[in-house]
């Protein structure tokens, strides 16, 4: 058994449980804050998605090319865990940081209504 097939890139799933939420955040918040939460969050959701398509897909890439090594050396091999799981894995990251995004937006949103107000009102 190829030793690349078993467990999972934990050094990518820490990409994943970084980068796009804050590069979401980096586009999201300048548009929240011009009151437009929707567009932002459209943005942001754009960009958490992205990368989870773009991590899985770098993910098939690295797996088929073990397959073929596994292949050419004569033997087949399975990945542990499977596929399915590895995938599954970044997207529950990014429906994870899309909620995270979601949230941080009714806030963002509450306290860029509100401070149309004076403070005796609020």
């Amino acid at each position: 058994m190829n030793p690349q097939m078993q467990g999972v890139s934990w050094s990518w799933i820490a990409v994943a449980l970084t980068v796009p939420g804050l590069a979401a955040a980096l586009i999201a918040v300048p548009i929240w804050l011009k009151g437009q939460p929707i567009l932002g969050n459209l943005a942001g959701t754009a960009v958490i998605f992205g990368a989870a398509v773009g991590l899985i897909l770098r993910e098939r890439l690295e797996l088929d090319r073990i397959a073929q090594e596994c292949l050419d050396r004569g033997f087949v091999c399975f990945p542990e865990p499977s596929a399915f799981t590895r995938y599954a894995i970044y997207a529950f990251i990014a429906l994870f940081e899309v909620m995270v995004l979601f949230s941080v937006s009714l806030k963002v949103e509450e306290k860029v209504r509100r401070r149309g107000y004076a403070p005796e009102w609020r």
